[in-house]
């Protein structure tokens, strides 16, 4: 693991958590530059099986966990707490998604932490919160897009039914929200000296992101209507001549005569239907299926080049297989591939935010199962002697003792 250059160099974040809302939160910080310690249980994280696996990690694994510290403890063993109060000393966050209760019952809860570290930033992270008919729930993705009102903004337009989004996006959500509180409350503690306690929940977490766009019709009480009855249509996929498709989409006037002109229906711009932003909101459905007329008349190539000479916003709809070949990808450098010894050549999304002074990095793979315990320990000042002793009594594995 080369060293780090990132804005949270210096900080320590100790993960305990597992599938994906926390440990990409956590995975987020540690491009970053934060040494993020990924503490697991002696029955490992279970992202570690979803899927396929290449040198013994899944992908979905490889990509929530990378830039991180892998040691394995039994936390149901005096010994085994006893060690991760030792980590926890020397912590400046610490991040779990037990379900509300669990961690307490551990001997971790907020309170027995803060005795050790009293700084510390002590992050929960769950589905529902802790208070409510379902905070004791067992929860995954799909339950919270359930839940928030996502499947009905994705309801089918033909049937009227509810539909999902079809990837974790709930988990990415929360991920993304809890990564934004940890660094807030890092800043606020340099600037009192003082840590606190942060809560997320899925659920909070979906509703205030889709609140914006999805859910208009509730914002303003006096004014409440079915956002169904005049939402504009984001599946704004058209097919061209050639079999492919493309999407357009416009917000201002500018925008929609761009598109009028591309299609050459210039009678469009003054239309009643769609001289403005609000027409063409309301009459969203019937915008589309003309353009979607006009739009089948060309090849894809000519009508995104006429969309450009226009200044209309409009895109290929790029497969997954053929992001990589993608100019704008690959101009952007959005991917890269790094050579990782076990694993050969590996595609990873660089970190999203470009720091001009402190660079965030990908500087190691996703690590083994209790790849990191040894040295871990050996850096907290734990000698060889004793690190055998946790190993033989169970409360720690190493990677070279536990067969993976």
């Amino acid at each position: 693991m080369s060293k780090p250059t990132g804005p949270l160099v210096g900080k320590r974040i100790i993960d305990l958590t597992q599938v994906i809302s926390g440990p990409m939160s956590t995975m987020l910080l540690a491009d970053q530059g934060a040494d993020v310690i990924k503490v697991e249980s002696p029955s490992g994280d279970s992202l570690r099986l979803m899927g396929p696996k290449h040198n013994g990690l899944t992908a979905v694994f490889f990509s929530c966990n990378r830039n991180k510290r892998s040691i394995v403890l039994d936390l149901a063993s005096d010994e085994g707490k006893e060690t991760l109060r030792d980590l926890i000393a020397t912590a400046d966050v610490l991040v779990q998604n037990f379900r509300p209760g669990a961690i307490d019952r551990m001997g971790f809860s907020e309170r027995a932490v803060r005795e050790i570290k009293p700084d510390i930033v002590y992050v929960s992270v769950s589905g529902f919160g802790k208070t409510g008919p379902y905070s004791s729930q067992r929860v995954y993705d799909p339950v919270i897009q359930a839940l928030s009102g996502l499947t009905d903004i994705q309801y089918d337009r033909e049937t009227g039914d509810p539909r999902m989004i079809n990837f974790v996006i709930a988990d990415k959500i929360t991920a993304l929200m809890t990564a934004q509180a940890v660094t807030a409350a890092l800043v606020a503690r340099a600037e009192t000296g003082e840590g606190q306690a942060v809560d997320l929940s899925m659920l909070d977490s979906v509703v205030s992101t889709i609140w914006p766009h999805g859910m208009i019709g509730l914002t303003y009480e006096e004014q409440e209507f079915d956002i169904r009855a005049a939402q504009n249509p984001m599946d704004s996929i058209f097919p061209t001549k050639d079999g492919r498709h493309v999407t357009a989409s416009c917000v201002t006037d500018s925008e929609w005569e761009g598109i009028c002109k591309s299609l050459d229906r210039p009678d469009w711009i003054e239309d009643e239907r769609f001289n403005n932003a609000f027409n063409r909101t309301v009459n969203g459905e019937e915008r589309k299926k003309l353009m979607a007329e006009e739009i089948a008349r060309f090849n894809s190539e000519d009508i995104l080049d006429r969309f450009e000479q226009y200044q209309a916003p409009a895109a290929p709809l790029v497969n997954r297989m053929e992001l990589m070949k993608n100019a704008q990808v690959q101009a952007s450098e959005t991917i890269t591939t790094d050579y990782y010894e076990g694993f050969g050549n590996v595609r990873q999304p660089r970190p999203a935010a470009k720091f001009s002074v402190t660079p965030s990095e990908i500087r190691s793979a996703a690590p083994q199962f209790g790849e990191h315990s040894a040295s871990i320990l050996k850096d907290l000042g734990y000698s060889d002697q004793r690190i055998a002793e946790l190993v033989n009594s169970g409360a720690l594995i190493c990677a070279d003792t536990s067969g993976s």
